[in-house]
């Protein structure tokens, strides 16, 4: 398992950074689509995970709407006179309140997953909360100054999937080397407090990144912003593994060897994106 994950890895990194550096916005924004409907064939196993048809409609439902996003504001109307586009930052917006709402779901589950477990209805919406804005945030974040810096939006991406990785790693290691108090067991039994604590202090070495490399930047406010993303990359990944509890799978797909389907690789990205587009539109860019 670890040789097929490392194996991913190598091939699978490097068409990621290539895309988020080296591909045009307006041809990154409709590689998307297609990144994104394989999320969500995947979210469809989370609706009704023996019934293709749903699986099918909910992936065409979601692939309609980002190519209908895409056509009325394009990526280079995202942005105008150093403002966000008023339709993106209100989806960016719900999607932020989306994972407030999650987050409660997640404390309270299993007793929260009462009035939607089934109902195809409240986890497809739930499926277009976290998608739709997850997929805005990375065009809007990676078309910041991409008039005059093509590398600038991309390093905020980038930025924001390196707190992720930073969460991630640092969870692993704490929770193996310290972890004995459950962060959610009936969620994640596997997850730790002593992990998340693990993961957030880690995430202090990108701190230390930017900080190095933007020292112009203020030090509260990037502690603040990498603290608030981490968190919210990990509640978007025990979000997944509550729905995926309630479906009764392990992965969302097969796709990628050694890690599952699409879904199991950017639940994070799907809570820390939105988020960090938020604040970094209401308070980083002011």
């Amino acid at each position: 398992m670890l040789k097929q994950r490392i194996i991913t890895v190598l091939w699978l990194l490097p068409i990621v950074l290539g895309g988020i550096f080296l591909v045009p916005v307006q041809y990154f924004s409709w590689a998307l689509v297609g990144v994104f409907m394989i999320a969500a064939k995947e979210w469809g196993k989370l609706i009704n995970k023996d019934c293709n048809i749903t699986q099918w409609t909910f992936t065409a439902t979601i692939a309609l709407l980002l190519i209908a996003l895409n056509l009325v504001v394009p990526s280079d109307a995202y942005w105008f006179k150093g403002q966000l586009h008023p339709m993106i930052y209100a989806i960016i917006t719900m999607g932020v309140l989306w994972w407030l709402v999650s987050s409660a779901l997640v404390f309270s589950f299993p007793k929260s997953a009462s009035f939607w477990q089934d109902s195809p209805m409240f986890k497809s919406m739930f499926g277009q909360l976290t998608l739709i804005p997850c997929f805005t945030s990375l065009i809007a974040l990676k078309s910041v100054n991409s008039n005059v810096d093509p590398y600038f939006g991309a390093s905020l991406v980038f930025l924001v999937m390196l707190v992720v990785w930073a969460t991630d790693t640092g969870a692993y290691f704490a929770g193996k080397s310290f972890g004995k108090h459950k962060l959610m067991p009936n969620v994640s039994p596997k997850k730790t407090i002593e992990g998340l604590l693990g993961g957030l202090l880690v995430t202090m070495l990108v701190v230390a990144g930017v900080m190095h490399f933007s020292p112009e930047q203020e030090l509260g406010l990037v502690i603040t912003v990498t603290l608030i993303t981490a968190i919210a990359s990990a509640f978007g990944d025990l979000s997944e593994s509550m729905f995926k509890r309630i479906a009764q799978i392990k992965d969302s797909g097969t796709i990628l060897p050694g890690h599952g389907g699409v879904l199991d690789r950017i639940d994070s990205l799907t809570a820390a994106l939105p988020v960090f587009t938020f604040i970094y539109v209401a308070f980083w860019m002011s």
